[in-house]
């Protein structure tokens, strides 16, 4: 039979970290920690398997589930000395989700189960505490009304805050237990009413719906949004850990905290983190209260004068840096704790590896290979190749005046401007019309998920290091203050309040998240540089990988941010683009335009120079690297004149009747034109575009040699081949030239001349193709959009619901369809290297730029890739964790 449950608790567990996929990162965690002896409250998990059975089976739980959870619990009790339900010592239940990825609070808990009006009696006589007991019924009911239930929270806020105004208190914590009991009566009440049902009493009723609540949180809208963001699958499910409660918030020997092993805004390495005394966790994470500093360097840093846990709880302090030195060498890596303090006992609740910003990320990798404790390889494979995008977003030039209107803690950093907006509705809205904004929150909550992800930067009022704003932001690599306490946010209006001004949505602030600071306006920005830490990994990237990396680059300025983030050649430069530019598009529409050769060898004539001085800047800018050049490959719809007043400037040029052209422009009208008249075919149509292409660039390259001193590396990429005869006749051309150039400069011209795969039958034909090219470059976005028969520009409108139904897992022009387009580029690599050994094989789509793509051009064996500018470093890192894992898989390891 399946096995559903794995038990922790008193030294011992069932499950090991090893086992990730199948009790999830919480789960897996909490029984290698209670395996390691540390003190642990027991509990069980129950497997991601059983949420996956949940989904198939109609959304009930599986068979035999609830017995193994009745045993667990079982053992629970005699661990505890409690009984689950109980009249006397009642044993209180958390629930809560562990997907095998960390999602902070995208899925759902319950905390407290187990109360009723009869136990939180009995809960209150334990702990001598009746405002307690009542005061964590009302948490239950409030939590697992909304969570299970499906009442929204405000509803008992509201309830709350009404009676808080009624009795004159200002905190939560002024309520004493009859006015607790008497909030406890409301908020049933409410459900009552509201639901039509009571709230239930019996613990094993409460238990059974809140295991399946926290399935199903799995596809809740903000889940399935970060999964979507953050590419983790939709099919892994959510494992779900049912543990003995423990209380921070019995009193001030009590206490609640989160805490990181190193500084994850830094990498410093240092205790680092904030705790409450009093409080249970999501006190700390919801950033209602302040916290306070774990460490007495921390309270100094931050400026505080209330006391440390270090100052308040020496003993208990020191048990747990001891624990948390402990974690990080046995884990071998930065870790993310939780923990609660009950009346003194030390208890851990979490650990798991601390989300950080990319910069800290780098630290920590270097400093754990310097202290020995991983090789270069773990390091390299520790740095999440996208994440790199973050050293490459400005911060606030140093040498300008600041003009300071907030501040608050430094939460994630970097710096941005942009308009202020206060809802994540309102961020989505301007982002689609392609306004930058800042999100500005009392607080953040995981339904802001959507709003996040497309600032440019997030301020909240409230809430600490560790808040969900704050956490989030950091491993969206957005910059954040957070705990901006001096300013007022009045939703109502949609204004920010400080002292001595006031702004309105829609006015330009500036977010320092490397300060804390909010600045009025928007400043000027300076880039980092990439050295130190960064300069050091990226050194050991590159000896690691295999495959070389290239860029996509048109200009020359893309080719010089390239080279300074390491490119090691241009595998793509898109000709057609070089003529977008204001007088080169007139010039190339009167050549596509012209009625005869001789028109188009006029408007080529004057294009010639044009070309041959950008190819030239080009090749002196890559200095002896290889320059791949396209040939011309435009749809003709780009370049043709839509307007009268373009057509009116275009007769003109060319000396025509503006009816004359018109008729010209409509007689090259395509029906499908990125299907059409173009790539090669333009090419044997109009050979002289060809010839003065490879004119260009044959005397641009000797120029550049005569220049620099270093021979170009020369290929020349004819677009669009099916069929071998088109690549044949194209490179007759090609040669001719070279051969006529080299006669005219006295100069021998070395090229390789070879094709870009985009076609199903170019890839099926790749070995006969072959027999004439001397490189395959494979050019991913036409060949998916090939493959699958759906246009790039138009997918936007339904891959977004192709995935939210399942029907395909990721967009498939972002991350390569390994079973479609994959397998033809494996066919056309295999095919072609049995007809010509040497054939040098790259991509040279945006999938260049995509770690997973990555991967898979090196398990398929190709030379390079190719990408924009900006991916060139995520690309690197990205090949050489490609190939250390092919070395691994190789070796067994």
């Amino acid at each position: 039979m399946t096995k559903w449950v794995y038990r922790f608790g008193g030294g011992q567990a069932e499950g090991r970290a090893a086992d990730l996929a199948l009790l999830g990162g919480k789960g897996a965690n909490l029984a290698e920690m209670a395996s390691l002896g540390l003190p642990v409250p027991p509990g069980l998990t129950i497997t991601t398997d059983a949420c996956l059975g949940y989904f198939s089976g109609g959304k009930c739980l599986p068979e035999g589930l609830q017995a193994e959870v009745l045993e667990g619990i079982a053992a629970m009790e005699a661990l505890t000395g409690r009984s689950f339900g109980g009249s006397a010592h009642p044993l209180l239940l958390s629930v809560r989700s562990g997907a095998r990825a960390s999602m902070p609070g995208m899925m759902d808990t319950v905390l407290n189960l187990g109360l009723n009006d009869e136990t939180v009696q009995a809960l209150g006589h334990d702990a001598g505490d009746a405002r307690f007991a009542w005061d964590s019924y009302r948490r239950f009911i409030q939590m697992y009304g909304d969570v299970v239930m499906g009442l929204d929270h405000e509803v008992f806020e509201d309830i709350l805050e009404d009676e808080k105004a009624r009795l004159g208190h200002d905190y939560d914590t002024d309520l004493s237990a009859v006015e607790w009991q008497h909030v406890v009566s409301l908020y049933k009440q409410v459900i009552a009413e509201e639901l039509d049902e009571d709230f239930p009493q019996d613990p094993h009723v409460q238990l059974w719906r809140a295991i399946a609540a926290v399935f199903s949180s799995w596809n809740n809208a903000r889940a399935v949004t970060y999964r979507t963001l953050h590419r983790i699958p939709h099919d892994w499910g959510t494992a779900v850990n049912v543990q003995a409660m423990v209380f921070g918030n019995l009193g001030s020997s009590s206490a609640t905290g989160v805490a990181f092993t190193r500084n994850p805004s830094t990498g410093e390495k240092s205790l680092y983190g904030e705790f409450l005394i009093n409080a249970q966790g999501e006190d700390v994470v919801a950033g209602i209260r302040t916290p306070q500093s774990l460490t007495e360097e921390g309270r100094l840093a931050a400026g505080s004068e209330r006391p440390s846990l270090e100052k308040l709880m020496p003993a208990t302090f020191a048990e747990f840096r001891a624990i948390c030195t402990a974690l990080e060498t046995h884990y071998g890596d930065m870790q993310d704790v939780e923990f609660t303090v009950e009346r003194g006992k030390l208890w851990m609740l979490q650990t798991r590896a601390g989300k950080r910003t990319t910069r800290a990320a780098l630290k920590i990798a270097v400093d754990l290979v310097d202290e020995g404790v991983i090789t270069e390889e773990d390091a390299i494979c520790r740095i999440e190749p996208p994440s790199l995008d973050q050293l490459l977003h400005p911060t606030i030039d140093p040498g300008i005046a600041r003009t300071v209107i907030g501040s608050g803690l430094p939460a994630s950093p970097g710096a941005a401007s942009g308009e202020i907006v206060f809802t994540a509705e309102d961020a989505v809205a301007a982002e689609a019309e392609g306004r930058k904004v800042v999100l500005i929150r009392i607080e953040t909550s995981p339904e802001d998920i959507h709003g996040m992800h497309v600032a440019e930067a997030i301020l909240t009022t409230r809430g600490g290091m560790t808040s969900h704003a704050a956490v989030v932001a950091r491993g969206m690599g957005i910059p954040c203050v957070v705990g901006a306490g001096g300013l007022r946010v009045d939703m109502r209006n949609e204004m920010l309040i400080g002292p001595g001004f006031t702004l309105k949505r829609g006015e330009i602030v500036t977010v320092d998240g490397s300060s804390g600071h909010l600045l009025k306006g928007e400043v000027p920005m300076v880039q980092p540089e990439l050295s130190g830490d960064f300069g050091r990994l990226m050194e050991w990237a590159d000896r690691a990988r295999r495959m070389t990396v290239r860029t996509n680059a048109d200009t020359p300025a893309d080719a010089r941010a390239a080279r300074s983030f390491g490119a090691e050649g241009i595998g793509l430069c898109r000709t057609e683009h070089m003529f977008f530019e204001g007088g080169r598009i007139q010039v190339m529409r009167e050549m596509i335009l012209a009625e005869d050769e001789a028109g188009r060898r006029a408007a080529l004539d004057r294009l010639l120079p044009m070309q041959r001085s950008d190819f030239t800047e080009l090749f002196t800018i890559m200095s002896g690297l290889p320059v791949t050049i396209r040939l011309l490959d435009p749809p003709l719809h780009e370049f043709l004149p839509k307007s009268q007043e373009e057509i009116l400037e275009v007769a003109l040029a060319m000396e025509m009747e503006p009816g004359q052209l018109t008729r010209r422009v409509e007689a090259l009208h395509e029906f499908n034109p990125m299907l059409g008249h173009r790539g090669c075919r333009l090419a044997i149509s109009y050979p002289e575009i060809a010839e003065m292409q490879a004119r260009a660039i044959f005397e641009a390259a000797a120029a550049a040699a005569s220049e620099t001193g270093a021979p170009v590396e020369l290929e020349i990429m004819v677009p669009l081949v099916g069929l071998r005869a088109e690549l044949d006749y194209v490179k007759a051309c090609i040669d001719k030239v070279a051969a006529d150039v080299s006669a005219e400069t006295g100069r021998p011209i070395g090229y390789l001349a070879g094709t870009m795969i985009e076609l199903p039958r170019a890839a099926i034909r790749a070995h006969v193709i072959a027999e004439t090219a001397d490189f395959f470059s494979f050019g991913t976005n036409d060949l998916t959009q090939t493959t699958f028969g759906i246009s790039r520009d138009d997918a936007a409108s339904f891959i977004p619901t192709y995935q939210r139904k399942g029907i395909i897992v990721h967009d498939p022009f972002i991350s390569l369809d390994f079973d479609g387009v994959g397998e033809l580029i494996r066919i056309a690599a295999e095919r072609g290297r049995k007809t010509k050994a040497s054939l040098k094989l790259g991509i040279c789509g945006e999938h260049g730029g995509d770690p997973t793509s990555i991967r898979f051009c090196e398990e398929v064996g190709l030379d390079y890739v190719s990408c924009s500018p900006f991916r060139v470093p995520i690309a690197r890192l990205a090949a050489a964790q490609a190939a250390i894992e092919a070395r691994r898989r190789g070796s067994g390891q």
